[in-house]
């Protein structure tokens, strides 16, 4: 960092730094040198740095280098990002700072110049942070940076587990038949007899009597979407089977693993619930399916695998044919014998 009174030079070590910013006269100053240790006992001593441009001017303006490590992976470890912090000689008086992903990766996937952008544009654009003069900023600029890029690594996590599990499928099948879905443009199922969803056995058991049906997948531009049904006889048999399936690695790690709903008739009080795990009004929508279909003492459940293309409204029809399905498998529907034809597996 550094004013047109401050030169950095590459001896100089980030205390000595804040030690000549509070010993200015200039109060801007002072403001700087409290955000930096304010930085410093968030982030952790070591994870910031001074840094001045090769051969540059440092009186044009001053740059921390920062190490955040907030941005957590599927394992619970955290891929770094490097991220330089540039100051102006203005800032924080008339001037924001502005922010650069060093990092060329994150966890195993190269960034892209969307996201490189993105985080120039954090102090600029009416998607990133709103900045006001006299008013320190860093730290709300890194954060912003810190969820961009957290999710912009889970949603390619969500694409790679995706292909993983419809190329297991293949292998398992021995091959993929695709159909026309009925108005769904475009849409595949995937067929095999492993399926999207083969798993390792999940830790926590279903309830006794407990037979979930599981429809063939639903494939769109990369997202899968696998929809699960059983019949239950009373309330407290969901979290069970909800905690069975998220002790499946597989399901968990999906974007919204256990969107779901239920009715169940108890007496002659008929009891319901919906959650959208995440994608909003996904559970909404398919408690209207279970009400439309007028079924009661069933739980539906859709697993959504996010391909990294959003799919607009489009992955509220995949939601409620992948229920449908999954009803339909499971005989909670009346059908024709025309229309009782059944895609999937029990487990």
């Amino acid at each position: 960092m550094a004013h047109p009174d401050l030169h950095i030079d590459d001896t100089d070590d980030l205390q000595l730094f804040i030690d000549r910013l509070n010993a200015s006269d200039k109060p801007e100053h002072a403001a700087i040198a409290s955000e930096i240790e304010v930085l410093q006992s968030i982030y952790g001593d070591n994870s910031i740095r001074l840094w001045s441009p090769p051969g540059g001017d440092a009186n044009n303006g001053g740059h921390l280098r920062g190490i955040s490590p907030d941005s957590p992976n599927d394992d619970g470890d955290t891929p770094s990002l490097r991220i330089l912090v540039s100051l102006p000689s203005t800032y924080p008086t008339s001037s924001p700072p502005q922010l650069q992903l060093l990092s060329k990766y994150i966890g195993p996937f190269g960034a892209d110049s969307a996201l490189f952008g993105a985080i120039l544009r954090t102090f600029i654009s009416v998607n990133g942070v709103e900045w006001s003069p006299d008013t320190v900023c860093v730290f709300d600029g890194l954060q912003n940076v810190i969820e961009r890029c957290t999710k912009w690594y889970e949603d390619r996590l969500s694409v790679e587990r995706a292909g993983e599990l419809v190329r297991a499928d293949e292998k398992a099948g021995g091959g993929v038949a695709k159909e026309a879905d009925g108005g769904g443009g475009g849409v595949a199922r995937t067929r095999g007899e492993g399926g999207v969803d083969a798993t390792t056995p999940p830790t926590s058991g279903l309830p006794a009597g407990i037979q979930l049906h599981v429809a063939d997948p639903i494939t769109d531009r990369k997202s899968v979407f696998v929809g699960r049904a059983c019949q239950i006889s009373s309330p407290s048999e969901i979290p069970l089977i909800l905690s069975h399936l998220m002790s499946d690695r597989r399901i968990a790690r999906a974007a919204h693993p256990i969107i779901n709903a239920w009715r169940c008739q108890v007496g002659a009080v008929l009891h319901q619930d919906n959650d959208d795990d995440g994608e909003t009004a996904a559970g909404g929508r398919l408690a209207h399916l279970l009400q439309t279909l007028e079924v009661n003492n069933v739980l539906v459940i859709v697993t959504r695998y996010f391909g990294g293309i959003h799919l607009g409204p489009d992955r509220f029809k995949h939601i409620n044919q992948a229920a449908r399905n999954a009803l339909e498998l499971g005989g909670f529907l009346d059908t024709s014998p025309e229309g009782a034809k059944k895609r999937g597996r029990k487990h």
